[in-house]
């Protein structure tokens, strides 16, 4: 028999959210049958509209990410000039990274 989880913060059973998630998804389904239904794709539908202008390269209007984070960056220069070289691409080398970490960390808990 399913019964009820009583904790500090509440109960939980889990039939009733099995039946909030019905409930939902019910309703989701709902409001995507109300949608417009001549929608087409690989049409003009599915072009952002920007007023009339032809859409730009997807290279032209891309943001790097060096513009978007600059000040971030630049605040911490010391800190990435000597972590960048670190920084192999190779993802072997991050897992052994994370070990390394797990391990001390592990160490760590163990010996406190």
């Amino acid at each position: 028999m399913i019964g009820d989880l009583l904790t500090g913060y509440g109960f939980w059973n889990p039939l009733i959210w099995v039946v909030v998630m019905v409930i939902g998804l019910l309703f989701a389904w709902l409001v995507w049958r109300c949608g417009e239904s001549s929608y087409d794709k690989d049409t003009e539908q599915t072009k952002p509209y920007l007023s009339g202008n032809d859409e730009p390269p997807k290279g032209d209007v891309h943001i790097r990410g060096g513009n978007m984070y600059w000040g971030f960056t630049h605040a911490l220069k010391g800190y990435y000039d000597k972590i960048i070289p670190l920084h192999s691409g190779v993802v072997n080398d991050y897992l052994t990274w994370f070990l390394i970490g797990v391990i001390v960390i592990f160490v760590v808990v163990i010996v406190i």
